[in-house]
């Protein structure tokens, strides 16, 4: 019996002809996921800091360039720290042209803009998010496709249309004999009233607010618009908030659209205005810049004043 019994021999590590086992061959995978994750945060460090440099780096030399000389600017345009600071091209900007006065021209096309597509864009998305309606899903469809056509593309029929309204500007019934629209504050609002975005974006708001709300109040005998107006419209301040900067920059930012339509420089926007520093011989980069910070400033102030709400509804949709 002692015989048959063999006791297994035990080897020193590293002695020849010792037999390695899978888990000493292969590496530890504890030692490798330290590396990968430095590797990881620094790519990703590293992209956040070109994307940073980027964006912030085309401001600074815009900032720099305004508050530099002419001469300055032409020998040593790169350079971010102006070598001699100087106000003259703010003073420029609105010696040169009616700053003032374009600046009013856009805030009032830009907040036409704004209370028209909160209004209507909530309305819509409303009445196709809580109301059963028959081909709300068509009308939708179509809605977030005119979405996908370039603004270039409907440049010309929107155009004609503006000009040959019926009634409108000295115009007959068939909208012939008048302008129209054309030349007026109302051929750069009624385009952009109610944006397709603006009713997609609501849309989406209203879908993650609860039914039972509307139901409740339909029981006690609230009507739609009620019930649209006094229960989900303030639970949607956040995404109005969110909607309105959004409007209100691309209608303050508008330029070839109030180009086109407006004629009177009297109407003109800010936009189109800093245009006027740039002619077919020469462009006056100065005043240019510094009418650029000029026109920056109020969608700055207005983020500032909103951040609040946007922040809101970031931890308000975060929670659901």
């Amino acid at each position: 019996m002692s015989a048959l019994t063999t006791s297994p021999t035990t080897s020193a590590p590293g002695a020849p002809g010792t037999p390695k086992t899978a888990a000493a061959a292969a590496p530890h995978p504890k030692r490798r996921k330290p590396l990968r994750r430095r590797v990881g945060g620094l790519l990703w460090w590293a992209a956040a800091v070109l994307v940073s440099i980027s964006t912030v780096l085309p401001l600074l030399w815009t900032l720099s360039t305004s508050l530099k000389p002419a001469g300055e600017i032409i020998s040593d345009g790169f350079r971010l720290l102006p070598r001699t600071f100087t106000w003259g091209n703010y003073s420029n900007v609105f010696h040169t042209v009616p700053m003032l006065s374009y600046a009013r021209n856009s805030l009032l096309i830009a907040s036409a803009g704004v209370l028209s597509n909160l209004f209507f864009g909530s309305l819509a998305g409303y009445t196709l998010a809580k109301l059963h309606l028959r081909g709300k899903r068509i009308l939708f469809s179509a809605y977030v496709g005119s979405m996908m056509i370039p603004s270039t593309a409907t440049m010309v029929p929107l155009f004609l249309i503006m000009k040959q309204f019926p009634l409108v500007g000295g115009n007959d019934l068939a909208g012939k004999g008048g302008g129209g629209f054309i030349d007026t504050y109302w051929a750069v609002i009624l385009p952009g009233a109610v944006g397709a975005f603006a009713v997609f974006f609501m849309k989406q708001a209203f879908e993650s607010l609860p039914g039972d709300l509307a139901d409740a109040a339909r029981i006690d005998g609230a009507g739609e618009f009620r019930i649209f107006f006094r229960i989900y419209l303030p639970l949607a301040r956040a995404s109005l908030a969110v909607l309105g900067i959004l409007t209100f920059q691309a209608g303050w930012n508008s330029f070839m659209w109030p180009l086109i339509v407006l004629s009177s420089p009297s109407m003109m926007t800010i936009q189109v205005g800093l245009a006027g520093f740039v002619t077919n011989y020469a462009t006056d980069y100065g005043p240019l810049m510094a009418g650029t910070v000029v026109a920056s400033l109020p969608v700055l102030i207005v983020f500032l004043f909103a951040q609040r709400w946007i922040v809101e509804g970031l931890a308000t949709s975060g929670g659901k």
